[in-house]
């Protein structure tokens, strides 16, 4: 228990009056004031009415010895409460100490007790005065908020995504391990040091910080604000910040304080993605979807300043020979050959694009005159035909060229490739190795194209239309789950004509409008009466044209025709192509949300062709995605095709999308969809085209 310090012999009762304390006043205190001997047993002198309170014991309890007061106090804190005093005596100063006692009803109780020693005549130290209060709220809350603090200091040190504190101007005050090991730091305290310039040090982007510190200012935070940063060596990475400005009570900003993630990974994977949908797979040029935007924006162009745009539409000459004879492998060696020979030849404002096969299109903005554009093609005939060495063999390759000007060969996109495409035709008809310009004359197939389109304008009226409807199967149990409507033309002379042949015109004149509405009415109807006639219900899917949703009512058309048909909107899928929802995004997405109001299923026709935003795509309400066509002809055999097309599927089940493979024809190809995941196929393997009732007799169950 420790030896007293300079303890003298010392009466043992001492009337309040003796000691000075007025007891009647100290009573109305909350807390215990007391007088007591330095000796073994701490023997009380003087205890004022608090006493009861805080101990469960009144003050006679201890007077009379019956109770020791150093016994209440917690074992643990005994020695250490007798050492601190006994230390505060020696040094000659008044002492506080907090320790722990044990009430009379076993409630242990934090208190703090202040005291001064009392001397005799002597010098020596014979007594303590002081006074005791209950303090356990204030230790409980000190307690929390140390856990708190320890928690969080925690959650700092150990997160996996980098936190960070800094100023609009003097850099950063805190940043955690794992933003000083994302940025290429050895501790946080090298990184706070280090990086003091924000702007110059860290962003990539000239006027990036400007940018968060705008957004600061006008919203009070930045959310997954993206942007590339340079890291300690020098490497450059990609991260998403998430951050909130912090005020102090008068509205000042004190600091910001944020999360960082790195997202390199993520954006690699969406570039990769990108690139794959917009990019031929062998050579690494622009496929026909890229050359179509490209030629657009061309056309735009020279519409707006008044130019000439050319396109080149080239065909190599006797490739299915050399394909067919040296093997596909020197074919597609050939093709990449080829096409660097092509970029070679152009300027950086043009594109060279692979159209498919052994066909390449130039899209030539921006020139002089037609002049221009022939000696641009005269070099590329030269440089094709440049002999190439392969397995020991000199092959010597020529091409067919044709050439269609804008404005004179064409508006528009489709009419400009056309074009070149006939002229193209008419140089291989003269000799191959050489180019034409597009002129009507040589158009063969502009007559058919004006009787097709004549005989379009009166096929409605006629009723010469009619729905094929293709089944959609579950992959994992081979059921049909659903039903494509095909339009095909019943022409009287030239018989069944495929869409391919009319779509097109019918977009362009404008009668798709009414042809849509004619397809998604019938469809609706057709539903309906499989339904009533007992058979199996499943969700019929219509193709929506560019041209409707472009006009702005295919909402109310779509609720018209459920309306009309009594068919249940879950039972209606409308496919919409990756290409058209991409145009304009903020009306796609309008659309698309008062379609999905209506309750009628989304999905997006032909993915991996267009060039969509997965930011973007995460917010279209869509249900499904369909694999385009051409990812899938040789998703068996052609590891790029397969490794798109796991990557789609991988994406929509990420984003919670049915994902539907489309042109299926061969068991190879059905099976690879399988073991990877795909929900729905369809395809010729699975069923071709047919009209209702031979539809309804082989697909759908009572």
């Amino acid at each position: 228990m420790g030896k007293p310090v300079c303890a003298l012999p010392a009466s043992r009762s001492c009337p309040s009056s003796e000691a000075g304390l007025p007891g009647a006043l100290l009573d109305r205190f909350e807390g215990m004031a007391y007088r007591m001997r330095i000796d073994e047993n701490w023997t009380m002198e003087f205890l004022s009415g608090g006493c009861l309170a805080l101990t469960g014991h009144d003050a006679e309890a201890f007077l009379r010895e019956r109770v020791n007061y150093e016994r209440l106090t917690h074992a643990d804190d005994r020695v250490r409460v007798r050492d601190e005093i006994f230390a505060a005596l020696e040094a000659g100063r008044r002492f506080r100490v907090e320790y722990r006692i044990v009430r009379e009803d076993g409630a242990v109780r934090w208190v703090e007790e202040h005291g001064v020693g009392v001397r005799d005549r002597q010098g020596g130290y014979v007594a303590l005065e002081g006074f005791v209060q209950d303090v356990t709220q204030r230790k409980e809350a000190e307690q929390a908020l140390h856990e708190a603090e320890r928690r969080y200091r925690s959650i700092f040190e150990n997160a996996v995504e980098g936190i960070f504190q800094s100023t609009p101007d003097k850099g950063y005050l805190a940043v955690n391990p794992a933003l000083a090991r994302m940025y290429g730091y050895a501790s946080p305290e090298e990184m706070v040091a280090t990086l003091r310039d924000i702007d110059q040090q860290l962003y990539v982007e000239t006027g990036r910080r400007a940018e968060f510190l705008r957004q600061m200012s006008e919203y009070g935070k930045v959310v997954n604000f993206e942007s590339q940063v340079r890291r300690h060596d020098g490497s450059v990475i990609w991260i998403s910040e998430n951050a909130r400005v912090v005020r102090d009570a008068a509205g000042t900003v004190q600091c910001y304080e944020g999360t960082v993630v790195d997202i390199s990974e993520r954006k690699v994977y969406e570039a990769r993605i990108r690139h794959q949908a917009t990019h031929d797979a062998l050579t690494g040029l622009p496929n026909r979807n890229l050359l179509y935007d490209r030629l657009q924006q061309a056309i735009e162009n020279a519409r707006r300043n008044g130019e000439i745009a050319a396109v080149a539409f080239i065909d190599l000459d006797q490739f299915k020979f050399i394909n067919d004879s040296l093997g596909h492998q020197v074919g597609d060696e050939l093709l990449k050959v080829v096409a660097e020979r092509l970029k070679s030849c152009v300027r950086a404002a043009d594109t060279v694009a692979r159209q498919g096969g052994d066909e390449f299109v130039l899209v030539l903005p921006h020139q002089a005159g037609c002049e221009a554009v022939a000696d641009t093609v005269r070099r590329i005939i030269a440089v094709v035909a440049e002999p190439w060495a392969v397995n020991g063999i000199q092959l010597q390759v020529t091409c067919s060229v044709g050439i269609s000007m804008y404005p004179d060969d064409g508006q528009d996109a489709d009419a400009l490739l056309r074009n070149a495409d006939s002229a193209m035709y008419k140089a291989k008809e003269l000799g191959r190795n050489s180019f034409e310009y597009f002129s009507a004359e040589m158009n063969a197939h502009a007559t058919e194209r004006l009787e097709t389109l004549n005989s379009l304008r009166h096929a409605l009226a006629n009723d010469e239309f009619v729905l094929h409807y293709q089944p959609k199967v579950r992959m994992a149990s081979g059921g049909v789950v659903g039903a494509e409507a095909l339009l095909r033309w019943r022409h009287p002379q030239r018989g069944m004509v495929p869409p391919a042949h009319f779509i097109g015109l019918a977009e362009e004149s404008g009668m798709i409008i009414e042809i849509g509405e004619w397809v998604l009415r019938t469809a609706c109807a057709q539903n309906v009466a499989w339904q009533r006639a007992g058979l199996a219900p499943i969700p019929i899917s219509v193709n929506l044209s560019p041209r409707q949703l472009a006009r702005g009512d295919v909402v109310e058309v779509v609720r018209k025709a459920l309306a009309a048909s009594g068919l249940p909107p879950h039972c209606l899928e409308l496919e919409i192509t990756e290409t058209v929802v991409m145009r304009d995004v903020d009306k796609s997405l309008e659309t698309l949300r008062q379609l999905k109001e209506l309750g009628v299923c989304i999905a997006i026709d032909d993915f991996g062709t267009g060039y969509s935003s997965l930011n973007y795509l995460k917010r279209f309400p869509v249900d499904t995605l369909k694999i385009d066509r051409s990812f899938v002809n040789d998703i068996a055999v052609d590891q790029d095709d397969a490794a798109i097309a796991k990557a789609i599927i991988s994406l929509g089940h990420i984003l919670n999308l049915k994902v539907v493979a489309e042109g299926v024809e061969n068991e190879d190809q059905r099976r690879f969809l399988h073991e990877n995941g795909c929900d729905d196929v369809q395809g010729f393997h699975f069923g071709r085209p047919m009209p209702a009732d031979a539809f309804a007799a082989t697909c759908l169950r009572r």
